[in-house]
């Protein structure tokens, strides 16, 4: 199995008159499909070979063109493992190169065919099983960011945690909660079904709604705890494993980040804001859907409660930027300013829905993260994009170049960033975890489908909202 930090290098070759220098040698070649043929390809949903059809014959690029045909199914092409168990759709879905099933990757994969849901069975079907395994996972421990298709094990078995045989990391990541809440929601309201929410998946959202209460720490540390034996410190959680201190003020506890790192401040504030969104979600579910108005209350004032304390703790005026919203805090008073190239990202908040995009708080946090005044912000000859110590200093995220696009109103400051991505996938014709800020053939994961699937929702919105770009 691959390592999220594996990294790989490609040739390059001079070619004129393309006005970046270096490009690789695939450029000399015809932009041929690099999709798997279709009876080796893992799903196909008549919807979205249609939009791929639709969209493509609008970009004018062609190069772009072949990017998005490429990125856009991905996830179907290659990730999905669709079944129907005990007469219910069931799917598991990896994230590429790691053969596991992320709770965050698993719902941010499938979640730009939403759309189609609504006019193509299977694929609501398939969607229908993404949220059926979920809600498996969260019963079988609501603190697990990763799991294996069955009770194989894993490679991180050793980990000092409550590890299970179902288990392929456990690494407590509030966000790994709240995406199944987004999905399933969003599900509903596309889709109109409801079946979804049937005893299972009601139990899942009561664990859910425990589990972050849990981690209020309100009543001590809670039954978490993570240490890992490694040579990297963000790979293992300090104080005997429960992170570093907390004063309990509402905010929820995540040991790790959605980049699987662990967290200096525990009280993480984007995931915070996303539990906000999540919780309030889940109210309306079980108030239509459940007729349950005690669990729904329940999830109002959590979210409520947890609102609150953002407003007190998370933010603070900045020298250059003004006010605006620190990545970590602890209560205490001590705060992190930066940003993660991963989502939730304070980046990526009005894309969650946490936030309006034309709140002036955001929109100062956004040039603060954008800016040198973010440690994790990097320039170079290739492209500019946030990264993360996941990977270390100078590697950009892609996947923070797709979600600057997705979360701008400048048109161009959108085809800026399509140019980063289109002259950064080093021939591969696919996006990656990152690459080199000088170099872009230096890259970190050739198959990350989630990064593939971001990379044509930027496409089908730009198709959509702006098609002069294209």
């Amino acid at each position: 199995m691959l390592s999220r930090r594996h990294f790989i290098k490609l040739n390059t070759v001079t070619t004129a008159g393309l006005g970046i220098g270096l490009k690789p040698a695939w450029f000399i070649n015809s932009f041929e499909s690099h999709r798997p043929k279709p009876s080796d390809r893992k799903f196909t949903s008549k919807a979205v070979e249609a939009t791929i059809k639709n969209v493509k014959a609008d970009i004018k690029d062609p190069e772009l063109a072949w990017l998005f045909e490429n990125c856009y199914p991905n996830t179907l092409d290659t990730t999905v493992n669709y079944t129907i168990k005990d007469g219910r759709p069931d799917t598991f879905v990896i994230t590429g190169d790691i053969n596991a099933m992320w709770m965050r990757d698993s719902s941010a994969q499938v979640w730009p065919y939403l759309p189609l849901v609504k006019d193509d069975s299977q694929l609501r079907n398939l969607v229908k099983g993404v949220l059926n395994r979920q809600a498996a996972c969260v019963l079988i421990d609501p603190y697990a960011n990763a799991f294996n298709a069955g009770p194989t094990g894993s490679e991180w078995d050793s980990d000092r945690t409550t590890m299970k045989p179902e288990l392929h990391e456990r690494k407590w990541e509030v966000d790994s909660l709240c995406y199944p809440i987004l999905l399933a929601y969003h599900y509903w309201k596309t889709s109109g079904d409801s079946s979804f929410f049937d005893n299972n998946w009601q139990k899942a959202g009561k664990l859910i709604v425990a589990t972050f209460k849990e981690q209020q720490r309100k009543n001590g540390q809670g039954p978490y705890h993570f240490q890992r034996q490694t040579e990297v410190a963000s790979d293992t959680a300090p104080n005997g494993g429960y992170g570093n201190p907390v004063k309990p003020v509402g905010l929820i506890c995540s040991i790790f980040r959605p980049s699987d790192d662990a967290t200096i401040f525990p009280f993480l504030v984007p995931s915070n804001y996303f539990a906000v969104v999540s919780l309030k979600q889940l109210a309306e579910m079980y108030s239509l859907i459940g007729k349950n108005k005690v669990t729904a209350n329940a999830c109002t004032e959590l979210a409520t409660e947890v609102h609150n304390a953002l407003q007190k703790y998370a933010t603070a005026v900045h020298p250059v930027h003004g006010k605006v919203l620190a990545y970590e805090v602890d209560g205490f008073g001590n705060q992190l300013f930066m940003d993660d190239a991963n989502v939730p990202s304070l980046l990526a908040l009005p894309y969650l829905g946490a936030m309006s995009l034309h709140d002036p708080v955001y929109q100062n946090t956004r040039r603060m993260v954008l800016s040198s005044a973010n440690p994790y912000f990097f320039k170079g000859k290739a492209a500019e994009g946030t990264g993360g110590p996941h990977v270390g200093l100078n590697y950009i995220w892609p996947m923070s170049i797709i979600m600057r696009a997705l979360t701008s109103t400048d048109k161009t400051e959108i085809i800026k960033c399509l140019q980063w991505l289109k002259n950064t996938h080093a021939g591969t014709g696919f996006m990656h975890e990152s690459f080199n800020k000088d170099d872009a053939t230096d890259f970190t994961r050739k198959w990350f489908a989630w990064a593939n699937t971001l990379f044509g929702e930027l496409i089908i919105k730009t198709h959509k909202y702006h098609p002069e770009i294209l």
